[in-house]
């Protein structure tokens, strides 16, 4: 009944978060990887070295989040959304229409930042800030539009290339994002620009996430699911190969990772608003921990859907706890700039993630190990969160 009321009564504020997440597709790795090998061929550099450059662009875009994603605590949502609006589709047009490597490798960066960081963090910011009781809904109802791109994006992008170039694509793609984002701009219900203002003396700014303990402490608990499904998603063959499973299975199982999002999203969501984020944050990890249990005991095909299962019900409960639970710790009035701390940390995670996993195999550890490794950051980070969790801070209680 919660989601209908919300549906209802905030469908225009709601329809922009939405939109913000679903246009972040446009960034994301799952998409991007589409089209690697045009891409490539296109700026003349082979695999290791559009990897290469993929790394570095993604570890940039962590660095601009970092430094610009606070400024939605004081700037207007609707021209903070038409500036990263226009960066965006500037990055397609230099990808999509320049042959010269740099200006290539520049138009990816821009759209790793404002796809994946900036439309992610717009709509993430959005749904978090502008409701109270019903957060935790608000939040699973925007992070859908990112599920809606997971899901339809890449059987659309296999059908569609039958007829069109993978430029045409993007173009077209683009072309109906604008007719969209433009409808918002004019129509939709923004809200005004937040009352806080940075003062140019940098006091007041809010504050400086990186400089609390506090944060560090909750970083792994929060990191663990995406460094940990990073690393199953881009060494699949290996993780096939352990379980004595095979890539057919694993692409079955990632279509029930995608289904498994929806009802993690929308029973996180329903239960941060009815338990708190404190509750949810200490156990909405189980499902991922169960499969990993699973993965190590009894390996085989129930080992990949185990893990992939697991992992969508937590992905798709993990923004909601994290935004609220950001929110609980340092104030809706700040929510611009903690996010933006968390997102770039995540964007450095992921990025180092692969090489470091990548390390391991090549020194000969068995893919058990990794996720022996997989499980210990997950009890670690849940272990160093505790204290976070217990302080009168995060249980809603005045010092």
């Amino acid at each position: 009944m919660s989601y209908r009321i919300l549906l209802r009564d905030h469908r225009g504020l709601l329809g922009i978060a939405f939109l913000a997440m679903f246009s972040s597709s446009l960034g994301q790795s799952f998409f991007i990887g589409l089209f690697q090998v045009p891409i490539a061929e296109r700026l003349g550099l082979t695999a290791g070295q559009f990897g290469s450059a993929y790394s570095l662009v993604t570890l940039a875009a962590g660095f601009a989040v970092l430094r610009l994603g606070p400024s939605l605590d004081w700037v207007a949502p609707r021209r903070f959304a038409l500036i990263v609006l226009l960066a965006l589709f500037a990055g397609v047009a230099l990808l999509t229409g320049s042959s010269w490597w740099p200006l290539g490798v520049l138009g990816l960066g821009l759209v790793r930042f404002c796809g994946q960081g900036m439309m992610s963090h717009l709509g993430n910011t959005l749904a978090g800030r502008e409701f109270t009781a019903l957060r935790g809904r608000a939040l699973s109802l925007a992070g859908m539009g990112l599920m809606l791109g997971e899901t339809l994006l890449p059987p659309a992008v296999a059908a569609l290339l039958v007829w069109l170039g993978w430029r045409e694509l993007w173009w077209a793609l683009g072309a109906g994002l604008a007719v969209f984002w433009g409808l918002s701009l004019v129509a939709a219900p923004w809200p005004p620009a937040p009352p806080a203002r940075r003062r140019r003396d940098g006091q007041g700014a809010g504050p400086r996430p990186f400089r609390e303990a506090r944060f560090w402490r909750l970083l792994p608990l929060l990191m663990t699911l995406p460094v940990a499904m990073t690393g199953l998603f881009i060494y699949q063959a290996r993780l096939t190969s352990a379980m004595d499973s095979s890539l057919a299975v694993y692409a079955l199982a990632l279509t029930g990772m995608g289904l498994a999002k929806l009802p993690g999203a929308l029973l996180g969501g329903h239960w941060v608003d009815r338990l708190g984020p404190v509750r949810l944050a200490r156990l909405y990890l189980l499902p991922f921990a169960l499969g990993l249990v699973l993965a190590l005991t009894l390996g085989g095909h129930l080992a990949i859907w185990a893990l992939m299962v697991g992992g969508g019900l937590a992905m798709g409960a993990q923004e909601s706890i994290a935004t609220s639970l950001l929110v609980r710790l340092w104030g809706v009035e700040h929510l611009g700039r903690v996010r933006a701390t968390l997102s770039a940390a995540m964007v450095f995670s992921t990025g180092i993630a692969p090489a470091a996993l990548g390390l391991a195999l090549d020194l000969g550890a068995p893919f058990a190990l990794v996720l022996w490794g997989m499980l210990a950051l997950l009890v670690g980070g849940w272990w160093l969160a505790q204290g976070v969790l217990a302080s009168p801070a995060a249980r809603g209680v005045s010092p």
